[in-house]
């Protein structure tokens, strides 16, 4: 008898931050022989999964059967250590990402800075798994495996998002394997009857956001159908206002492949995630109309994901809006940082108001003799003698705050304190140079040790403050 998936993940596109579970039986082995290991063999890529082979196979782990004669195995704490936050854009040949019409496959630039679409490069993988059992048929006897007649799971994608202990997880027992996973679709771009326009991107910022002129960022997305679909993505509408709702123009975005997208979907598992380079900065680097926009006395546009290439029509996402703050209208400077969100993907804003920077510094002091030792004849040389450093090492912190903000933005902004990865992104890029592209993104850390979630009646106007520590030393001459 051949062993049994009793349960296996719900959708075919999963977080791996959750219980990856899958439940095996094979109840005449298992009741009839000894030393029963069930076994699974698993295999992940970013490409195309091949069962029968083992260029993608990471390894073969095996559990006993449980008190039921069940094997169960949570791959969770295995996969997650496979799928790390796309820094960069894939460099796809057929799919080019730019930066100000050059391909990333030329000068490597990081995924902010994109022009229009990216795929993902590692935050996004193939999953499949061989299911076998192994036994001896007496206590001591030799193990038998029948690895030769595999049982084979469904093909997967597993992605770098995290769910929490609150987020629902969907179990289907009707059919047969059982089904447990969380539900994606709320992300998905596509139609949704009758309520359209409800779909939304790979984030949970309110649609509503706020960015100076030379801010850069993405709005990452999941695509499900391919280009022929009827219901599929066709592009990205960006309409320009005024601020009296005037219209100042628009852009239509098509998802081409000579603009960094991947229309026709493969078994490569990277063409289901993507990237839209939506900030001002991303559309400065090629639109036109945005610089007639911006001329002409930008206040904000929108952002919203179609089907329809003529006209918006066939709305797949929420209408997503972008304010322009100006920056300098307070004196303060701007901070601009991006984080890690629950889906492993970016998001972003600008601490437009007060910030304090300071250097924390730790000092490796020695004492130095006076005069010259090591010389034919002893000097007394003025500048040598007495207590000196040796090394100075110094860190950068920035205590930084919001402006007033919404509750929404005060639960969105919890994402950020819990966050593992956030970077300050330092200045406006002008150019592909490499030394620009170093400086451009800076690792840090968000130091509170607590946060408290706001509300409007019990704090009436609501600001949020971080403090921020740089990952990276300041670098100091060593004597």
């Amino acid at each position: 008898m051949a062993t049994l998936i009793q349960q296996e993940l719900l959708h075919t596109i999963e977080p791996v931050g959750q219980q990856i579970m899958f439940t095996l039986e094979n109840d005449t082995i298992v009741n009839s022989n000894y030393n029963v290991k069930f076994c699974a063999a698993v295999h992940i890529s970013s490409d195309n999964i091949n069962l029968s082979n083992n260029n993608d196979l990471i390894g073969t782990f095996k559990t006993t059967p449980n008190g039921v004669g069940v094997g169960m195995f949570d791959l969770q704490t295995i996969l997650e250590t496979f799928l790390k936050p796309d820094q960069e854009p894939r460099e796809n040949f057929y799919a080019q990402a730019k930066y100000k019409g050059v391909w990333y496959g030329y000068k490597n630039f990081p995924i902010h800075l994109v022009d229009k679409f990216a795929l993902s490069q590692e935050s996004i993988m193939n999953l499949a798994i061989n299911f076998y059992i192994e036994y001896s048929t007496s206590p001591l006897g030799v193990m038998i495996s029948e690895i030769a007649n595999p049982t084979a799971s469904s093909l997967y994608r597993i992605f770098n998002g995290a769910l929490s202990y609150d987020d629902v997880i969907d179990e289907f027992t009707i059919s047969f394997p059982n089904l447990l996973g969380f539900d994606m679709s709320l992300y998905y771009l596509k139609p949704t009857f009758p309520s359209p326009m409800n779909q939304s991107f790979l984030t949970n910022s309110p649609t509503t956001q706020y960015a100076s002129l030379g801010d850069y960022g993405t709005l990452p997305f999941l695509n499900i159908f391919t280009y022929s679909n009827p219901w599929a993505l066709q592009g990205i509408y960006v309409k320009y206002f005024d601020s009296a709702g005037g219209s100042l123009g628009s852009d239509f975005i098509d998802f081409l492949p000579g603009n960094g997208g991947a229309p026709d979907l493969s078994a490569n598992a990277f063409t289901r995630l993507n990237y839209f380079g939506a900030f001002p900065g991303n559309l400065e680097n090629w639109s036109t109309n945005f610089a007639t926009a911006v001329a002409g006395g930008l206040s904000y546009y929108t952002i919203e994901a179609t089907a329809d290439k003529s006209s918006p029509i066939m709305g797949l996402s929420k209408i997503y809006t972008i304010k322009i703050i100006c920056p300098n209208l307070k004196g303060y400077t701007p901070i601009r940082l991006t984080w890690l969100n629950q889906w492993g993907v970016w998001d972003y804003y600008t601490f437009n108001m007060k910030s304090i920077r300071t250097l924390n510094t730790k000092r490796i002091p020695y004492n130095q003799e006076a005069g010259t030792w090591n010389e034919s004849k002893f000097k007394i040389k003025g500048y040598k003698g007495g207590n000196k450093n040796f090394r100075v090492n110094s860190t950068e912190r920035i205590r930084i705050n919001t402006d007033f903000v919404t509750e929404a933005e005060g639960v969105w902004f919890e994402q950020l304190a819990n966050s593992t990865e956030v970077y300050v992104l330092e200045g406006f890029q002008t150019d592909r140079a490499y030394s620009s592209y170093n400086n451009y993104v800076q690792p840090a850390t968000v130091t509170n040790s607590s946060y408290t979630r706001k509300t409007i009646a019990n704090d009436k106007l609501m600001q949020y403050t971080f403090e921020i520590e740089k990952s990276k030393m300041k670098r100091t001459q060593a004597v």
